[in-house]
């Protein structure tokens, strides 16, 4: 797990769990569509897993 993933914001935070926007904030994600580049960690895929319904990861 040393390598690197990007995240995408693929779908809307609107009418999601304020937990769940808090978390996609947290990841760096702003936009629609913006994405980010993060350190493959188990802290991130945590993260990554409670929002998996909104984002799309690629393993880099």
């Amino acid at each position: 797990m040393a390598g690197k993933v990007r995240i995408t914001l693929t779908k809307s935070t609107i009418g999601s769990n304020p937990k769940q926007r808090k978390v996609v904030e947290a990841l760096g994600l702003r936009k629609m569509h913006h994405s980010v580049e993060l350190a493959d960690t188990p802290a991130t895929r945590g993260a990554i897993a409670k929002v998996k319904h909104l984002v799309t990861v690629e393993e880099l």
